[in-house]
């Protein structure tokens, strides 16, 4: 495949990921994070490995575990409490800037070169959520901010660790590895969580089974396997995409506004996600192991 037709295979994750937010509020509004995210990461591991019927072995278990740890029990723990602390587009905002913290990381961790144009396409699709998702009445929250942060932080080094540690195994593997993972460790907090087990309903199955199968699953394996192939960083700039999504599946099912502003957003972080691919481009080398330099 060309490098265009990766990037755009890729790009359908985070434009999936974008319908999580409607299916959160529409399906599984009496639901708490931690059992939403233990429900959608631990059946779809367990599912995925009796596909694949391979597991871990040596030190595959212990890098497994961090990046479950990181891509899944954290930050999507993470990434809920700031839901609840925060405006939803203050949130996205905080989402926004992992693309920024994957380009300093692949640097200390692969070696990948600091590009300005990158730099600043990330900043302008920042501006552009911002345009798209922020209202005035929005407010901040310490607490809330902190969480967003250290979430996105957390899911962009699992996103440059991810191409680090590639193990000699398909995507769908890979991505069994790592969701089964971050669903056992989420799995002790489970006794903590608010939800009445008793009020589950064909509905929560619904949005539960959309969530984990489609919304984590299938996306997972897309997106570690545009890890494999491209760099970190261009594919976390494609992550700009899901407010984009979000937002429009918001106006089309739920009738939500949609202003001149907004618009202007997304066409802010529609070129800033193609000025970041643009400043991303190279052929990657052979390094003198055989493997792909980053």
């Amino acid at each position: 495949m060309t490098r265009t037709t990766d990037l755009l295979l890729t790009a359908l994750a985070p434009a999936i990921w974008g319908s999580s937010y409607i299916v959160t509020t529409q399906f599984l509004p009496n639901l708490d994070p931690l059992t939403i995210s233990l429900l959608r990461a631990l059946p779809a591991g367990l599912l995925l490995l009796l596909i694949v019927r391979q597991l871990p072995k040596g030190i595959w278990v212990l890098r497994m575990l961090v990046l479950g740890a990181l891509n899944f029990a954290i930050f999507w723990s993470l990434l809920f409490y700031a839901a609840y602390r925060l405006p939803g587009g203050v949130a996205a905002v905080m989402g926004a800037l992992q693309p920024l913290i994957v380009v300093f990381a692949a640097r200390g961790l692969l070696g990948t070169a600091i590009r300005p144009l990158s730099l600043l396409a990330i900043g302008a699709g920042v501006l552009g959520v911002a345009l798209l998702i922020l209202t005035p009445e929005a407010k901040l929250d310490g607490l809330g901010l902190l969480a967003g942060i250290m979430g996105s932080a957390s899911m962009a080094l699992g996103t440059v660790l991810s191409r680090k540690w590639q193990p000699p195994v398909p995507a769908l593997t890979f991505t069994a590895w790592q969701l089964t993972a971050g669903g056992l460790l989420l799995l002790p907090f489970a006794p903590f969580a608010s939800t009445d087990w008793a009020t589950l309903t064909p509905s929560n199955m619904i949005g539960l089974g959309y969530l984990g199968l489609i919304g984590a699953a299938l996306t997972y394996v897309i997106w570690l396997r545009g890890i494999a192939r491209l760099q970190p960083d261009a594919v976390s700039v494609l992550g700009l995409l899901s407010p984009i999504s979000a937002t429009v599946l918001g106006w089309l099912f739920v009738s939500e506004t949609l202003t001149p502003a907004q618009g202007l957003g997304m066409v802010i972080v529609l070129g800033s996600v193609i000025a970041g691919q643009y400043a991303l481009r190279r052929p990657e080398r052979p390094s003198a192991s055989g493997r792909v330099a980053a």
